[in-house]
């Protein structure tokens, strides 16, 4: 059997997850999960490039923590800290999703078709060749990216929504970029950053990252290649070198 349906209407978490790890360490390849209602940890420590999730529903906190190369596709909007350290593999949500959003993300992708909460990206890092994305399609609130120390956010601002409208972008960062679809009101900026137009160069490296979000919600890419993008990134790898006393 390569494909398995499960109902968790009434299902705590814990034999939810536990009957998830079960039916991969079988083979299983394919797994939809119906009635998804708050149940936490969905997908954390997976492993897997082969296996796809499909969620019909609103999950828990924590949603892929620590997974390792599974697809997960949630039809719903997610709690907080979708992504969180995660090492590599795709979670693609269709609707909003809370606070810290690719929280401490290592490796993988995360798009969120909507919006996202407080403090997205916080704490993503990279590593040679691992590098984190989060690609978020209306907007996100104060403190994103906030002390990114690798890894890329792209904020699209679709339907109409402004993309950056609150304080702290990058406050405390010391690594990775972020990319917003037009303008960014220099009062949103946390301390530490600068913004500059987006190069030829920068735009064809972001130009299939925005393809591919495209694509996963079934959205025309064109009008978000034809615009014009901010990029977003640190003005010292030690932003805060001037609070150390140095004997």
């Amino acid at each position: 059997m390569s494909t398995l349906t499960i109902d968790a209407k009434n299902l705590h978490y814990t034999p939810l997850n536990i009957q998830i790890r079960k039916a991969i360490a079988n083979g299983v390849k394919e797994i939809t999960i119906n009635n998804v209602l708050g149940q936490r940890f969905i997908g954390d420590g997976l492993r897997g490039d082969d296996v796809t999730i499909t969620l019909n529903g609103v999950p828990g906190g924590d949603l892929a923590m620590f997974m390792s190369g599974p697809t997960i596709i949630l039809h719903g909007n997610a709690d907080h800290a979708p992504g969180n350290t995660m090492d590599k593999g795709k979670v693609i949500i269709h609707g909003s999703a809370g606070d810290a959003v690719a929280h401490s993300m290592r490796g993988g992708r995360v798009y969120v078709r909507d919006n996202i909460g407080y403090r997205g990206g916080i704490h993503m890092k990279q590593y040679m060749e691992k590098r984190p994305i989060l690609v978020i399609g209306g907007g996100a609130r104060a403190f994103l990216g906030e002390y990114m120390a690798g890894g890329l956010i792209i904020v699209l601002g679709l339907g109409g929504v402004q993309p950056i409208s609150e304080q702290g972008v990058g406050s405390g960062i010391h690594g990775g970029e972020i990319f917003v679809r037009g303008p960014v009101d220099d009062l949103y900026l946390g301390g530490g950053t600068r913004q500059t137009p987006v190069t030829d160069e920068q735009k064809a490296m972001i130009r299939p990252i925005i393809e591919d979000f495209a694509r996963s919600f079934g959205i025309d890419a064109a009008p978000l290649l034809a615009s014009e993008y901010t990029r977003i990134a640190a003005t010292s790898a030690r932003p805060f070198a001037s609070k150390y006393t140095w004997e």
